[in-house]
C-alpha cells in the first residue's frame, strides 16, 4: 500500500494522540472549509484538550472533502477528523504512476509496513514538520529530504510535490534499523524538471513548513523537523526559520528554548534568504533580549522543629478523619469586655486570646466528648476522655510553628490564664520552652486572624480531637434588633475528630462558643 495519494483519492486524517494520556479533545474552530485546498502541514483546526488549546496540522495535501465534527463537539483520539482528496495529477504525470521524464519516485514505508513506489506527484503527502506524538505517514521513519519539484498548468493552481528523482529502473534500497527503516536514495538532477516558483499567496510559512530546497543545510540528509504545537506557534510568532535551528532535545527535537535562543540571537529569523521573498511584518524577529538563566532548585532537609511539625501534621492527616464546621459571629461585645477588663485591672492585662481560652474551657465542660483522644491498643481503638484540660495555642516563631500548652486550664482564673499565655508566648519566641510546655495538650486554640485571614480549615494537633480557629475581627454590616449596623465580626471554625463525636456535638460546642463571644456576660451563669 502506497503512502502517497493517488490523484483524486480521498484520505482521512484522524485525531492524533496529543500526549499525556489525553483521550479526547473539543473542536474549538475550523481553519478550513469544505472545498478549500490545503497543503502538507497546514493548520486545519484548533482543538482544546484538558491541558491546552492545540493547533492541529493536516499531514495530507489536497482539497477538503469532509469535516468530521462541528465547532464545540468533542471527538476521541483516533476518530476521523478531516478527509481530503488527493490533488489532480500535475502535467506530465500519469494517473497510474511514472513521471514524464520516466523517473520513478521513492517508495515510503506505509502505516502497515513494507515499501512501495508511486508517482512523483504523490510525494506531496510527505510532511517536513510534524507534531510530537503522531506522524505524517509514519513519524518513526528517519527519511532523507527530497527536493520539491512540480509543474503547474497555466489555468489551474496545483500543489507542488516534494521529490528527489531517481534514474528509471533503480529500485529503492531499504536497510533495517531498530524500530524503523531508512530509505537510501540516489538523486539524478537531470531526470527532474525545473522547479516551479509557487504563488506567494499559497507559499507555506517558512517558520513552520518543512524543507524547501535540496541544499537546505538543516535538513539535507537528515530526518524531518519534529515540532510540538507550542514550538510551532512560537517559531511563527517570532519569525524563526526552524530549518536552520539545531534542536537540543532527544534525537534533535527542537525545543521551546531553542526557538527562544534563536529569536534572541537573530540567527534564524525567517527572511527572504530562505525563500527569495521578504518576510512579512508579522514574522520579523522581536528586539534582541538576553536569555535569563533558569534558577536551579534548592534542596533543604527538614530538621528540628520544622521536622517535628511535619511528622506530626502528616500523622494527623493519616490517622484522624477530621471534619470542619464554622460560623460568623458578632464579636463587638467581646471587644468591649476586653477593654473593660483592661480598664478595671491595668496591672493584669487580659487579651482576646485569654478570653477565647476562657470560653473554650467552659465549652468543654458542657461538651466533654471533645476533650478526648483516640489511642491504639493493639488492634483495638480506645477512646480516652481526659479529666483535665490542656489548652494548647498555636504560636508562630522564627523556628517554626509551636503549640505551647497551658496545663490544668480549668482551674485557672481568667487573669491567671492570661498571665500563663503571656509567659509561654515569651518563652516560645525566645526558644526556651521545655518539653513539658509542649506536651499534654487536649485541645488547641488557633488565632490565625493575626495573619489577616478570615477563615481556615486547620489540621488537628495529633492526638487531640478538636481545634478551634478564630479569624480576623473586622468591621462589617450586621443586623442588630432588626436594624443594620456596623459591628466587629469574626469567623469561628472547629475542626474535630469524627471518631470521637458526631456533627451534632461539634455543632453544639461551636454554637456555645459563638454565643459566649457575642455575649461574654453569659459566662457568669457557669461560674
Amino acid at each position: 500500500m502506497t503512502d502517497y495519494p493517488i490523484p483524486g483519492e480521498e484520505r482521512t486524517f484522524r485525531l492524533p494522540d496529543l500526549g499525556e494520556g489525553l483521550t479526547e479533545a473539543e473542536i474549538v474552530a475550523w481553519r478550513v472549509a469544505v472545498g478549500d485546498l490545503v497543503d502538507v502541514d497546514d493548520v486545519v483546526v484548533d482543538v482544546e484538550t484538558a491541558k491546552a488549546t492545540v493547533e492541529v496540522p493536516c499531514p495530507h495535501a489536497g482539497r477538503v472533502v469532509t469535516l468530521h465534527g462541528a465547532a464545540g463537539s468533542t471527538i476521541e483520539v483516533g476518530a476521523p477528523l478531516i478527509t481530503v482528496a488527493g490533488p489532480d495529477a500535475p502535467a506530465g504525470v500519469g494517473a497510474a504512476g511514472g513521471a514524464a521524464s520516466g523517473a520513478a519516485a521513492d517508495g515510503v514505508v506505509g502505516g502497515t509496513g513494507g515499501a512501495a513506489s508511486g508517482p512523483a506527484a504523490d510525494d506531496a503527502a510527505e510532511s517536513g514538520a510534524v507534531l510530537v506524538g503522531y506522524g505524517t505517514g509514519n513519524a518513526t521513519l528517519a527519511r532523507r529530504a527530497r527536493a520539491r519539484t512540480a509543474t503547474v498548468s497555466a489555468d489551474a493552481a496545483t500543489v507542488s510535490a516534494e521529490v528527489t528523482p531517481r534514474p528509471a529502473g533503480r529500485a529503492p534500497t531499504l536497510r533495517a534499523g531498530t524500530d524503523n527503516l531508512e530509505r537510501a536514495t540516489t538523486g539524478d538532477p537531470a531526470a527532474s524538471g525545473p522547479a516551479t516558483t509557487r504563488d506567494p499567496a499559497t507559499t507555506r510559512d517558512p517558520a513552520t513548513s518543512g524543507p524547501a530546497t535540496t541544499g537546505d543545510p538543516a535538513t539535507a540528509g537528515g530526518a524531518p523537523r519534529v515540532l510540538s504545537p507550542v514550538v510551532r506557534r512560537l517559531a511563527r510568532d517570532h519569525g524563526v526559520d526552524v530549518r536552520v535551528v539545531s534542536g537540543s532535545g532527544p534525537g534533535g527535537v527542537i525545543l521551546r528554548r531553542d526557538v527562544e535562543i534563536a529569536a534572541a540571537n537573530g540567527t534564524a529569523t525567517a527572511s527572504g534568504a530562505a525563500t527569495g521573498d521578504v518576510a512579512p511584518a508579522a514574522l520579523q524577529a522581536p528586539p534582541q533580549r538576553t536569555p535569563q538563566p533558569i534558577p536551579s532548585d534548592q534542596r533543604e532537609p527538614l530538621r528540628g522543629v520544622r521536622r517535628a511539625v511535619a511528622e506530626k501534621l502528616a500523622r494527623s492527616r493519616r490517622e484522624i478523619p477530621d471534619a470542619t464546621t464554622w460560623v460568623d459571629v458578632d464579636a463587638t461585645a467581646l471587644m468591649e469586655a476586653r477593654n473593660a477588663l483592661r480598664a478595671a485591672a491595668p496591672d493584669r492585662p487580659v487579651g482576646l486570646l485569654a478570653l477565647l481560652g476562657r470560653i473554650t474551657v467552659a465549652a468543654l465542660a458542657r461538651f466533654p466528648e471533645l476533650n478526648a483522644s483516640v489511642e491504639h491498643d493493639g488492634d483495638d481503638l480506645v477512646l480516652v476522655r481526659h479529666g483535665t484540660v490542656g489548652l494548647g495555642f498555636a504560636a508562630q516563631t522564627d523556628r517554626g510553628l509551636v503549640v505551647p500548652v497551658v496545663h490544668d486550664a480549668q482551674d485557672l482564673t481568667t487573669a491567671e490564664l492570661a498571665a500563663e499565655l503571656a509567659r509561654l508566648t515569651d518563652a516560645a519566641r525566645a526558644g526556651t520552652l521545655t518539653p513539658a510546655d509542649l506536651t499534654g495538650g487536649t485541645v488547641t486554640l488557633n488565632n490565625y486572624g493575626v495573619f489577616g485571614v478570615d477563615g481556615s480549615t486547620p489540621i488537628i494537633n495529633h492526638p487531640e480531637a478538636a481545634l478551634l480557629g478564630v479569624g480576623r475581627i473586622v468591621d462589617k454590616p450586621w443586623v442588630v434588633d432588626g436594624e443594620l449596623a456596623v459591628r466587629k465580626v469574626t469567623q469561628l471554625s472547629l475542626s474535630f475528630d469524627h471518631r470521637v463525636c458526631d456533627g451534632g456535638v461539634a455543632g453544639g460546642f461551636l454554637r456555645y462558643v459563638a454565643d459566649r463571644v457575642e455575649s461574654p456576660l453569659g459566662l457568669l451563669l457557669d461560674l
